[in-house]
């Protein structure tokens, strides 16, 4: 966050709504041990949803989840800090994996991730996975097609820059005449589009598929400025010293990250929201922000 640290531009602002954490709400006990670790498997190819049956209901426990005493999520990694692969190419990592674990360590279940792509991750849910936690920011449109937790991390947009740039973006608009890259289908491809479509900003946009094809058209000079997620962009800070810095942040429209669920597993929103709760009680957002994003100044 032009170099300072990322803790002071990131406060996790958290309103949980205790009122959703009723008797319905699942809880795990807080001597469960560590969560195995776990490898990222691809999505399979989507399947129909079943059609509904006049069978009894499923316990809670076990109706919650897709398989039983799983957490099935879908991530989409490649967005580093919060998803990326390890140095061994086959072991997640990253800020929303570190939450994923410590959500399922609440839940009492293991985890498993399912890699997919982030254009059609959302149709994934109730069919490759149970939920997704993946950067993921909570919107009214998209509320309308699925449940959202309560939130656990704060963002904003940003547009970054090549450190030798030397210009000044103090609002998007200062972006015309520039040629920027965002990641396709990300609430940063729908800003500028708007941005262009009403005739505010006249830029040439770049849509990727992934957010670190967009840092490497900006190292390599092929466009001016990254719009991403200031929490992404203080993650390529944090990690790449003196190569890049955040030219803007616009915190006049803050965004907020929620774990996003099918529209009618209202059994595993309570406890995904109760254990949010827990978490946030405990400090474990805190630290979990200084890992990820603490080494930038």
């Amino acid at each position: 966050m032009k170099k300072r640290i990322l803790a002071l531009f990131m406060a996790v602002v958290l309103l949980f709504a205790f009122s959703g954490c009723g008797s319905n709400t699942a809880t795990a006990d807080l001597g469960a041990t560590e969560t195995p670790a776990a490898t990222a498997t691809e999505a399979p190819a989507a399947t129909e949803t079943p059609a509904a049956t006049d069978a009894p209901a499923a316990d809670t426990a076990t109706s919650m989840y897709m398989n039983d005493g799983v957490l099935t999520i879908g991530i989409e990694i490649g967005y580093p800090p919060f998803e990326d692969y390890a140095e061994d190419g086959t072991t997640p990592v990253g800020y929303d994996i570190d939450f994923a674990y410590a959500l399922a360590d609440k839940l009492g279940v293991d985890v498993n991730f399912v890699n997919t792509a982030w254009d059609g991750i959302f149709q994934g849910i109730g069919v490759n996975y149970d939920c997704v936690i993946s950067a993921v920011t909570i919107t009214s449109e998209r509320a309308e097609t699925m449940l959202f937790s309560d939130p656990y991390i704060n963002n904003y947009q940003a547009v970054v820059v090549n450190a030798d740039f030397a210009g000044e973006i103090s609002a998007f608009t200062d972006l015309s005449g520039m040629a920027i890259a965002v990641q396709k289908e990300t609430t940063s491809d729908i800003l500028m589009s708007d941005y262009v479509a009403t005739g505010s900003v006249d830029c040439t946009i770049s849509a990727n598929e992934k957010v670190t094809s967009c840092f490497t058209q900006l190292q390599n000079g092929e466009v001016d400025a990254v719009v991403c997620d200031s929490t992404v962009a203080d993650g390529y800070l944090a990690s790449n010293p003196g190569v890049f810095v955040k030219a803007f942040q616009d915190e006049s429209e803050p965004e907020q990250f929620g774990v996003a669920m099918s529209l009618g597993n209202t059994d595993l929103q309570a406890a995904v929201n109760a254990a949010i709760a827990e978490l946030n009680n405990e400090g474990f957002f805190e630290e979990n922000v200084a890992n990820w994003f603490g080494a930038a100044e």
